[in-house]
């Protein structure tokens, strides 16, 4: 008996990822196998992330002819929450595959959680619903033991038919029991090789909690919940330690909802790296109204955060809101200019396009941009996911479509103030404007920049100023 695990991800089915060149490895996926082997279960681990097409599995499916394939996906990763549309197909003619070959095929991923149905008409033996390495060696001990899966809390399976759904699984508090995630079972060259053509560096990602308190009303939360728990300082220390020392990495994305909630929490893990001379930066992702007290934003920077993500989503405080986000936009101006103080670069996730926005509105968020300057700037439009408040008050239109094919897509699937063109149109617009900016302010000696020469900025200027004129000429015509 052996267990295959592969994930669900594939970077070069979403080309605006692919270009980016920035791949991590499938966390969740390698916590798995970890599990898997703990318990004793032989474990073949094929990592999906980088290969060209999905049928690259077969073979080594072919030749392993395990019992179980377990498509097990990094719930870490906001990309996987987005269920594209190319992803879940890949996934389940991967799903028909394992089943031609005997396989008992069982999935944990944000989109099966969301469309177990469709998994389970795909061929899915099991769906393992919210966090999942406990219920996955249950339910694998328990189909070897010749016993009933209808009590195992967190699945949903096929039974004569039809469905079957259990009642939730509580999830782990106790992190720091958790093996650490078996990266010796891919390719780190592989993922090197990528960053450092591009960038000169390398990172990896590493997850120090799981879950998120709030309640943004757009956000799913399909794998963790609401519920936050999180590692100590000392077990992420001795990951790190562990990783600097066999694979030569100095950069890590912390991939957790949200970074160091936990009071005291950030202060110990900066007393841990300095205690034990480590030399490493990170990126977090964090809201506004966490960046407002010195001590953190001081043990933020003394610890190595590099770039903070803040979820500033909107310039309109009617909009913030609206959507439940618990924030404001004084907020995001007072933790921007904290952290610009201390040296730490800050970035703002953006969003465009909630129920009702007005082109007023929209000027505020943009705004906003040109006012603060974060270093760097990523833009979506609202996306209704499934089990969240927002999609339940937009799914009577997603008739058409319910998924974007690839992250970039930009499509609104909902009936909004203005077209799907209006707000592709917007993305660019944006982009435009922040170049032109940023490129004002360094001829000013008003702005530095550490990542780009000024002569570059300049030259960015030059190329986004006419199309900027370009896209406000069509913006106005959907006004």
């Amino acid at each position: 008996m052996s267990v295959f695990v592969a994930n669900t991800y594939y970077y070069q089915y979403d080309q605006k990822q692919w270009s980016t060149a920035q791949p991590y490895p499938p966390l969740g996926t390698l916590y798995a196998a970890s599990e898997l082997r703990k318990a004793g279960y032989e474990t073949t681990v094929f990592d999906n992330n980088l290969v060209t097409h999905h049928s690259e599995v077969f073979p080594h499916l072919d030749s392993a002819k395990p019992s179980y394939l377990v498509l097990y996906d990094d719930g870490f990763n906001y990309l996987t929450k987005m269920c594209l549309t190319t992803m879940q197909e890949a996934a389940f003619d991967v799903i028909k595959k394992a089943k031609s070959l005997g396989c008992i095929v069982i999935c944990n991923s944000s989109d099966s959680t969301d469309h177990f149905q469709r998994y389970h008409d795909s061929g899915a033996d099991y769906v393992i619903h919210g966090e999942g390495e406990t219920t996955l060696i249950e339910l694998i001990d328990t189909i070897e033991n010749g016993n009933s899966t209808q009590e195992i809390q967190g699945i949903s399976y096929l039974a004569q038919g039809t469905v079957t759904k259990n009642a939730k699984r509580p999830v782990t508090k106790q992190l720091d029991d958790l093996s650490y995630p078996s990266r010796e079972d891919i390719d780190i060259e592989a993922y090197r090789t990528i960053w450092e053509s591009k960038y000169g560096t390398f990172a990896l990602n590493i997850a120090t909690t799981r879950g998120c308190p709030y309640k943004c009303n757009w956000c799913a939360k399909p794998i963790y919940g609401n519920r936050y728990n999180t590692r100590s300082p000392l077990d992420v220390i001795n990951e790190i330690e562990y990783l600097i020392n066999t694979y030569n990495v100095d950069y890590f994305w912390m991939c957790d909802d949200i970074f160091g909630l936990k009071p005291g929490w950030v202060q110990e893990f900066r007393d841990l790296k300095q205690e034990r001379g480590l030399k490493f930066r990170y990126k977090i992702q964090s809201r506004a109204d966490l960046m407002l007290k010195d001590d953190n934003l001081d043990a933020l920077a003394d610890s190595g955060a590099d770039t903070i993500w803040l979820g500033a989503e909107s310039g309109s405080q009617r909009i913030l809101d609206a959507m439940d986000k618990g924030t404001t936009v004084e907020q995001i101006y007072t933790a921007t200019k904290n952290l610009k103080e201390r040296n730490v670069k800050v970035a703002f996730f953006l969003q465009f396009g909630y129920l009702t926005e007005t082109w007023e509105e929209v000027q505020q968020t943009i705004q906003m941009v040109m006012d603060l300057m974060p270093d760097e700037i990523g833009i979506s439009v609202s996306y209704p996911l499934p089990g969240t408040k927002f999609y339940d008050k937009v799914k009577a239109d997603l008739v058409m479509k319910s998924n974007w094919t690839d992250s970039d897509d930009l499509d609104m699937m909902f009936q909004n103030t203005y077209p799907t063109a209006f707000y592709k149109v917007l993305h660019r617009y944006v982009h435009n404007r922040y170049r032109i900016n940023k490129g004002l302010l360094r001829l000013k000696g008003q702005l530095k920049s550490r990542q780009d020469s000024l002569l570059k900025d300049i030259a960015r200027m030059v190329y986004h100023t006419p199309l900027a004129i370009l896209n406000k000429r069509k913006l106005q015509s959907h006004l």
